[in-house]
Parts: structure tokens; sequence; C-alpha cells
């Protein structure tokens, strides 16, 4: 079995630099840190997990706490890129991942349990609407590292999708080419919902727009059948809106249906939008206006975050990192 003491002798450097490249310690410079992997590589060395956690009292796993009703499943394009990129970026630190449930042999446990079972040294939660924050509230009463994406909690370090400047850049694009009747269809209650109607509002007043109630919709994320009923009640309205902002581009089908149905097209009759920027937009004919999430960087960034709580321990001071998106412009707002 080949020894970090082999590598160490090969790339004439300290056990201790071997050690800290390889678990992606910062303080190695960047072509130390590749000549030792290479060399790892081309030797063909394996870490003993099980030496490794009784040295340093870890087990380098990370728990990833995925309240799936946030957005049905791993299937939802969104949050399974930014696990990607999580999981990716955390074994390049040298973490393996875990997925925490509620539900163990057949047993229905806590969350903070099994994190403890699977003895993870730090866990990513993702939750969605409040109540299932709720259901993963326990843990962050445990002291355990944690990092949420979108969405602050104390004690814990937060990757924030910038929703507050995505909706800004997309509301003032609509109010650009000269739509005054705008609506919005939004997810169910939660930071990322209250953000984007704050925004939305704001973005309107500064353009001199005023925006009544019946012109905000509630619809869920993710859910075409609702957001198509949302679009049905706003068509409906004495005066219904030239463009409608959908919750994310999925449920944009859903108004893309109802508008069809009623023998409406988008651009020309209706204009629209989504957000998130996932792949299917993209195909669409007209191409969907959307912004899109930077979900890649999302996931890397929490997987550094997380590494960094759980390398400070005590020490650590949680940061809030905002992460920009983009505004895809697309086919479906006309001028008017």
């Amino acid at each position: 079995m080949v020894t970090i003491r082999q590598i160490a002798e090969r790339c004439n450097v300290s056990i201790a630099t071997v050690s800290k490249a390889l678990n992606g310690a910062g303080d190695v410079s960047r072509a130390t840190a590749e000549r030792i992997r290479q060399a790892a590589e081309e030797l063909g060395y394996a870490p003993n997990p099980a030496a490794r956690a009784l040295k340093t009292r870890r087990s380098y796993s990370f728990g990833i706490l995925y309240a799936a009703a946030a957005a049905q499943g791993l299937t939802q394009e969104f949050f399974a890129r930014i696990l990607n990129s999580f999981k990716t970026r955390a074994q390049e630190l040298g973490y393996d991942i875990t997925f925490i449930g509620d539900r163990l042999g057949g047993r229905r446990i806590g969350y903070a349990e099994h994190a403890r079972c699977r003895s993870c040294d730090g866990v990513l939660v993702v939750a969605g609407a409040d109540e299932e924050w709720d259901a993963a509230a326990d843990l962050a009463r445990t002291g355990l590292p944690l990092v949420c994406i979108d969405r602050i909690q104390p004690g814990c370090g937060s990757i924030l999708s910038d929703n507050r400047r995505g909706m800004r850049e997309l509301t003032e694009y609509v109010l650009s080419l000269g739509h005054r009747r705008i609506a919005l269809i939004c997810g169910e209650d939660s930071y990322v919902t209250r953000v984007r109607i704050d925004s939305f509002l704001d973005a309107c007043a500064a353009g001199g727009i005023r925006i009544s109630g019946e012109y905000l919709r509630e619809a869920g994320y993710h859910d075409p059948e609702a957001a198509g009923a949302a679009t049905g009640a706003l068509l409906d309205l004495p005066e219904p809106p030239t463009c409608i902002l959908y919750p994310d581009d999925f449920a944009f089908i859903g108004g893309l249906n109802e508008a069809e149905r009623r023998g409406l097209k988008i651009p020309g009759d209706l204009s629209a939008a989504g957000y998130d920027g996932i792949s299917v937009g993209q195909v669409f004919h007209p191409r969907l206006t959307t912004v899109r999430q930077d979900a890649e960087t999302m996931g890397a960034r929490a997987a550094e975050e997380l590494a960094r709580a759980v390398d400070q321990g005590p020490d650590y001071q949680p940061r809030q990192l905002l992460i920009p998106g983009e505004l895809l412009r697309g086919e479906t707002v006309r001028s008017i």
C-alpha cells in the first residue's frame, strides 16, 4: 500500500505538506498541491479512511439534508445542479457525502440522530418552505457545523442566490420594454419568496408603477398545474396583465399551456418570464426569458464553507455568501 511518506519523498516535501495538499488545505500553493496530487495518482495512493478518522477524530463525511418537498426530489434541475457541484467539490476537499433523512432501518428518527449515526462532520441543509425548515431545525441546536442553501439561520453559514438582484434586473427589463401591467406568480411562503416579492415591488415602484394585490398570486414552486390555474385567474381579470412572471421555468409550462388553451400566443398576445434558467427553458420556441441561477458556484461554495466551519470549529464565524445570477433575455417578453 502506498503511503503519504512515499509521496513526500517523491515530491521532496514534508509529510505534513502532502497531508494538507490531499485534504485541500489552503496554505499549500496551487502548483505544489497539483504536483502532489499527480504523484499520488501515479503511485496509486488511496487514503485509509479508518486510520485518518482515528488520527483526526473526524469522519471526513458531509451529510446532506435535502427536504424532498422543497424541490420534487432530486429530479428538479436547479437543486440537482447544486448537489452535484457540492459533491464534486466536497470530494476534492477529501470528504465523502451521505444523505440525512428522518428514517433509518425502517424506524423514524430525527435528522440530528441520523447525522450522529453517520458520524457527519457537518451537514448541508437544503429546505425550501418554512415548514420544511422547521422539520430540520433540531440539527441547528446540536452545534454540528451547518451550511444552508437559500436560507439565513443564526449560527449557520449561508449560500444565497442573489434573488433580490435577479428579480430586480428581470423586472427592470420588463419595464424597459413598456409593460406596466405586470403580474407575479410566486412560490409558497419562504425566505426566497419574500425576497423576490419585495424586490419585484421595489423595482415596480422605482419605475413609477403600483402593483395591485390581484396581480400577486401564489402557486407554489415547480407546479405547472397550479401556475396554469393562477394564469387563468389573472387572464380573467377585467384588466389582465400584459406580462406574467413565474416562480420558476418549470411552472412557466403551466402558464404556457393555459395561454394556448385560450388561443393566446407568447409573446404576441401575452409576455412571460421564468426564473432558474434550467436547460429546458432554453430549448423552447420562443426561448424563455429568465434568470439563470448559478447553481454550480453555489454548490462549490457550500462545500468550501462547510469545510471551513469544520476546520475552525468553535472559532467559526458564519458567513452569508451571495451568488449572482444572470438575466437571459430570451424571446418571451415583447416590446409594447
